[in-house]
């Protein structure tokens, strides 16, 4: 039910923005619990998500296979499973640091929070977006329990970039979307004018990183994997098209996957050899 490809999404900006904060390699325990809170809160989102979604994955022939629908688990199991994966991101914040404890019920309400967005607002996409964009900005308090620009920066560039492309999957449920009632870029605009929403993101979270690069006085590494990303972003783009949606989930999943390892291989090179 929780595939690898959740976590990989947001861990790398978490331990980038970690090892940002410690200007080289953070604590191991500290790293650790970042670690162990990351993969519970992606857990308990995304449990939570299938839970609140059930009846609507059922009825949609792309998501019937899911594990609930499918009956390979059931809703209570999961319901537990979700609260117990929250209640392991409580304990991680516990033994980080006390901002980190009183920040983890936000962290939870976002997360959680998300599943319900598109039952009333098609800026759903940006809400899931801020749920993964906590990521680095909860890896830097966890190491430096302080604000500072560069993990607000890195966090509003996650936001963009996983809209961008939440908006691009979402543009295979267009119809089932529209028939239920239910709110999405695609579903309120139509397919291309979602898409040309989506590149707008992305324009926007190079920006972002481009801010965080000048905020940080960051280095050629650091901008070599902002550029990679730039690539592999229009790359997302140029395989999505309104009358063609077959790599949708290519896009979605491989090519972001791709996109996080490179700013993390981006983000370490610079901290030690900047």
């Amino acid at each position: 039910m929780i595939k690898v490809q959740h976590s990989i999404f947001a861990l790398p900006w978490a331990f980038v923005a970690a090892f940002y904060a410690a200007n080289g390699v953070p604590p191991w325990e500290k790293a650790l619990w970042i670690l162990v809170a990351m993969v519970a809160a992606r857990s308990a989102a995304m449990a939570f998500n299938r839970v609140a979604d059930a009846k609507l994955d059922a009825e949609n022939p792309r998501t019937r296979s899911r594990a609930i629908p499918a009956g390979l688990l059931s809703v209570a199991f999961t319901a537990g499973f979700a609260a117990l994966m929250a209640a392991l991101l409580v304990l991680a914040a516990w033994r980080l640091n006390p901002l980190c404890l009183k920040l983890s019920p936000v962290a939870l309400a976002v997360t959680m929070g998300y599943s319900y967005t598109k039952r009333f607002t098609a800026l759903c996409h940006w809400f899931l977006g801020l749920s993964l964009a906590i990521a680095p900005v909860g890896a830097w308090l966890a190491i430096r329990p302080e604000w500072h620009p560069l993990p607000l920066l890195l966090g509003a560039g996650v936001m963009f970039w996983i809209a961008g492309a939440d908006i691009l999957y979402a543009c295979e449920d267009l119809e089932f979307d529209r028939r239920k009632g239910l709110r999405s870029i695609p579903a309120a605009l139509g397919l291309r004018a979602a898409m040309i929403v989506s590149a707008l993101c992305h324009a926007v979270t190079l920006g972002a990183l481009v801010a965080v690069g000048l905020t940080a006085r960051l280095g050629a590494f650091y901008y070599a994997a902002v550029a990679a990303i730039a690539l592999l972003l229009a790359y997302e783009h140029a395989i999505v098209k309104p009358t063609d949606l077959r790599r949708v989930n290519r896009a979605f999943f491989h090519v972001n996957a791709v996109v996080g390892g490179v700013m993390l291989l981006g983000g370490l090179l610079d901290v030690f050899l900047r």
